[in-house]
C-alpha cells in the first residue's frame, strides 16, 4: 500500500489512478482524502470548487462503488445541470441555492456507474449567462496560470480544478463553447461530443441538442474512456446520435494522412489576436511534420446566422426561466437577476414562436455550411478563442444585452458554430504564449466522428505532451 503524496497524485491521470486502485496500491477512501487535501491546498486562490459533500462520497464508496473503468477516482460535477440526488444544483444563482433534486440525472448515474467518486461541485457563471466564471452566489473563479485572469466560461471552475491538479478529470457541458473555452484558457483537453452522443443533464434535449455534456481532462485517454462510459441513447431525448465505437481503443491508433482545413478568420468579423493566429501556425507546422495536409479554408456562413443564434438562445434562456418558476414555485422578477440578465430574459419572452422557428430555420442553413466542410476535409482547425486568457477586468460588470453579445463575438466566436451543426469539436493545449499562458487550438470533424478526433488528439499528445506542464497555482 502506497502513501500517495499530493506531488505524486498530480502525476496520474484518472486512468492511472484507477489502475492504482485495481492493483490495491491505494484505496478509494485514500484517493478521496488526497483530493480533499488538494482542494484545501489550492481552492483558496482559485475559487474553483464551490461545494463538497464528503459524507455522501464516503457512503457511495462503501455502498455503491461498482467496477467501472474509473472505479474509486475522485470526480467533480459542474454546478449547473448535472443533478446529484439530495445535493443542491445552485447554478451560481442565489434563488437556487437550497434547491435539492430528489434523484440523479441520467448523466450522473452513468458517471457513478463508471466508478467515479463524486465529492463536490465546481463554479459556474450565474445561470451560465456570462462569458467568464463569476456569480453573485460564489464570486469570481481565477485561472491557475495567472489568478488575475479568467478561467473561461462556463465550465471555468472545472477547468481551474483540473489544471491545478485537484482532480485529473471533471464534468463540463457546452452549449456554445463552454467545454472548449475554459479548456483553452486553463491548458486542459476538452472535447465537445456529437449532439445526442450521451445524456443531456438533467434530461431531454436542451437547446435543441446544442447543449452537450462531457468532461475536461488532462489526458486524451481519460476523455475517450469516459465518453465510452456515458455514451448511449436516452429515452425522451429527441436527439440520439448513432451508437459509438470503442473510443478508448482509438487512443494511439494511427489517424492516417488527414486533409485539414485551416482558418484563423473569426465568424462574423471579430479580429483574431496574433497569439491565437501564431498558435494555429505552430500547429499547422506540427501537423505537416506528422504528414497531414493543411489547406487554408474559411467557412462561408449565412450573414444572418449570428442574429438567428442570438434569437434562438434568448428564447431558450426565457424558456429555462419559465421552467425554473415551476421548480421554485413562484414567479421570477427583476429582483432575482442582475440587470443585464433580466434584460435578456425579458427580450426572450418578447420573441414569438414564429420568430423562434424562423431563427431555427436559418440555423439549419448555418449547420449546412459548417457540415459541408467535411465533404472536402477530414477536420477543421482554428483558434479556440479570438484572444488569449483575458484579465478579469476586461469583462464588463454591467452592460446592455447588445454589448454583452458584442463582447461574446470579440472573445469566443469560433466555437458556437459546431454546437449549431452538432459536430464533435475539441480544444487541444498545444501552445503557450510568451506570457506563459495557454492558447488552445480547436479541431472539429463531421458529426459522429469523435473517433477521428481522439486518434488525432492522441497523436498530438504523444509528440507534444502537455500533461506535465504546471501552472503557478497547482498542488505540485
Amino acid at each position: 500500500m502506497m502513501n500517495l503524496q499530493l506531488s505524486e497524485y498530480r502525476n496520474y491521470d484518472a486512468t492511472g489512478l484507477a489502475q492504482l486502485i485495481a492493483t490495491g496500491e491505494v484505496t478509494a477512501d485514500e484517493l478521496l482524502d488526497t483530493a480533499l487535501a488538494a482542494t484545501a491546498a489550492v481552492n483558496g486562490e482559485l475559487n474553483a470548487v464551490v461545494a463538497t459533500f464528503e459524507d455522501e462520497a464516503r457512503r457511495f464508496i462503501k455502498q455503491d462503488l461498482g467496477d467501472g473503468p474509473f472505479r474509486g477516482v475522485p470526480f467533480l460535477l459542474k454546478d449547473l445541470t448535472a443533478h446529484y440526488g439530495g445535493q443542491p444544483t445552485g447554478a451560481g444563482w442565489p434563488p437556487r441555492a437550497s434547491v435539492k433534486p430528489d434523484s440523479d440525472a441520467e448523466l450522473v448515474r452513468r458517471f457513478k456507474q463508471s466508478g467515479a467518486v463524486i465529492f463536490g461541485k465546481t463554479a459556474v457563471p450565474e445561470l451560465a449567462m456570462d462569458w467568464t466564471t463569476r456569480s453573485r452566489a460564489h464570486g469570481v473563479t481565477n485561472n491557475p496560470w495567472d489568478t488575475s485572469r479568467t478561467a473561461g466560461t462556463s465550465s471555468g471552475g472545472t477547468a481551474a480544478a483540473v489544471a491545478a491538479g485537484i482532480v485529473p478529470m471533471a464534468h463540463g457541458n457546452d452549449g456554445g463553447g463552454s467545454i472548449r473555452v475554459p479548456s483553452s484558457v486553463c491548458g486542459c483537453f476538452g472535447l465537445k461530443p456529437t449532439r445526442g452522443r450521451n445524456p443531456v443533464a438533467p434530461s431531454g434535449s436542451t437547446w435543441q441538442g446544442m447543449l452537450v455534456e462531457h468532461v475536461l481532462s488532462r489526458s486524451v485517454r481519460d476523455s475517450a474512456a469516459m465518453l465510452d462510459a456515458t455514451a448511449g441513447s436516452v429515452a425522451g431525448q429527441f436527439f440520439n446520435s448513432p451508437a459509438g465505437g470503442d473510443f478508448a481503443a482509438e487512443i494511439g491508433r494511427d489517424p492516417g494522412k488527414l486533409r485539414i482545413a485551416v482558418s484563423t478568420r473569426a465568424p462574423y468579423g471579430a479580429p483574431t489576436h496574433p497569439d491565437c493566429i501564431a498558435a494555429v501556425d505552430q500547429t499547422v507546422k506540427l501537423l505537416e511534420d506528422l504528414g497531414h495536409i493543411c489547406e487554408p479554408y474559411d467557412i462561408e456562413l449565412p450573414q444572418d446566422g449570428w442574429s438567428a443564434f442570438e434569437t434562438f438562445i434568448l428564447a431558450e434562456y426565457a424558456t429555462d426561466m419559465r421552467l425554473e418558476e415551476g421548480v421554485l414555485g413562484r414567479k421570477l422578477s427583476a429582483d432575482d437577476f442582475p440587470p443585464m440578465l433580466w434584460e435578456m430574459i425579458e427580450a426572450g419572452n418578447r420573441i414569438s414562436a414564429v420568430e423562434v422557428n424562423v431563427a431555427t430555420t436559418r440555423l439549419h442553413a448555418v449547420a449546412a455550411a459548417v457540415t459541408s466542410t467535411f465533404n472536402r476535409y477530414d477536420a477543421f482547425l482554428s483558434p479556440t478563442l479570438a484572444q488569449p486568457p483575458l484579465p478579469h477586468g476586461a469583462f464588463p460588470q454591467s452592460t446592455s444585452m447588445r454589448g454583452h453579445y458584442e463582447f461574446y463575438l470579440s472573445w469566443m466566436p469560433f466555437t458556437h458554430i459546431f454546437n449549431v451543426n452538432g459536430s464533435p469539436a475539441m480544444s487541444v493545449p498545444l501552445v503557450w504564449n510568451a506570457d506563459g499562458l495557454p492558447i488552445g487550438v480547436q479541431f472539429a470533424a463531421a458529426p459522429a466522428a469523435e473517433g477521428l478526433l481522439f486518434r488525432l488528439a492522441s497523436q498530438l499528445e504523444a509528440v507534444r505532451p502537455w500533461s506535465q506542464k504546471r501552472p503557478p497555482v497547482s498542488i505540485a
